[in-house]
């Protein structure tokens, strides 16, 4: 096979997402043939070359396995905790192959989280580039007026930087309400944020749907395989969107 990126091998061999590869490198976790290596821009062969993560040796997964879980409230997103506390990973009871989180839901959130040893699948789901929106239930400390709603819609200014345009719906009137939000991007509580920017807070977060992906009956702390047809169509989705790039820049650069 042709050489390619340590972090894309890494990815793709199940040890951790992209930017999760990048950081072991940089930690020096990782050796290519016996030395270490901390530039993001090395490349190997998985084939030829003897990759080890923390000394283990690099193989690829046998097994592509693309899981949907219920991620209960007051649980980590991460493959391990310092504090030792509960992660995703305690959930999957009687699962042998490696797999890690596609992207996070925060501490106090619950809801739909997808779980692989997949790089390219979770490389899909995470790219901004292929616009896959997270659908969440919000329930918060009080109402937006109408010139708030818009502006959550439009983008507020979080740290410096306007959030992209979202979607948001009430859903149920009540003194503490509860609001449908739609993002296509994922920055750190992120939802949380913006609706303190309007001086409100939020009581609880569900994810409930991941592009076309429901949670579904699935209850916290319960989980099950996606199906071939639902891995399939989000590949549809991800080669859709990348023809479409391809084509743009074709345009630009003729």
């Amino acid at each position: 096979m042709a050489q390619e990126r340590l972090q894309k091998i890494l990815s793709a061999a199940g040890i951790a997402s992209r930017r999760k590869a990048e950081q072991l490198i940089v930690e020096g976790r990782v050796t290519v043939n016996g030395a270490v290596v901390i530039e993001l821009g090395t490349k190997a062969d998985l084939e030829t070359d003897h990759i080890k993560v923390d000394g283990k040796l690099l193989h690829r997964p046998k097994h592509l396995i693309h899981i949907a879980l219920h991620k209960p409230n007051n649980c980590m997103t991460t493959v391990d905790d310092p504090q030792g506390r509960q992660t995703v990973m305690d959930l999957l009871r009687g699962l042998k192959e490696r797999v890690y989180p596609v992207g996070r839901l925060d501490y106090h959130s619950e809801g739909l989280l997808l779980l692989t040893n997949d790089g390219d699948f979770a490389n899909g789901i995470t790219s901004a580039i292929h616009h896959i929106p997270k659908t969440y239930l919000v329930k918060v400390t009080g109402t937006l007026s109408d010139d708030q709603e818009e502006a959550f819609r439009n983008g507020v200014r979080i740290e410096g930087r306007v959030t992209a345009a979202a979607g948001l719906k009430l859903v149920h009137r009540a003194e503490n309400p509860w609001y449908e939000v739609r993002l296509f991007e994922g920055r750190k509580n992120q939802i949380r944020m913006m609706f303190k920017h309007f001086g409100l807070l939020v009581e609880k977060l569900k994810r409930v749907k991941i592009g076309f992906l429901e949670l579904g009956p699935l209850k916290p702390a319960e989980f099950r395989y996606l199906v071939p047809e639902e891995v399939e169509r989000f590949r549809r989705i991800f080669s859709k969107t990348d023809s479409k790039k391809k084509s743009t820049f074709k345009k630009k650069t003729a």
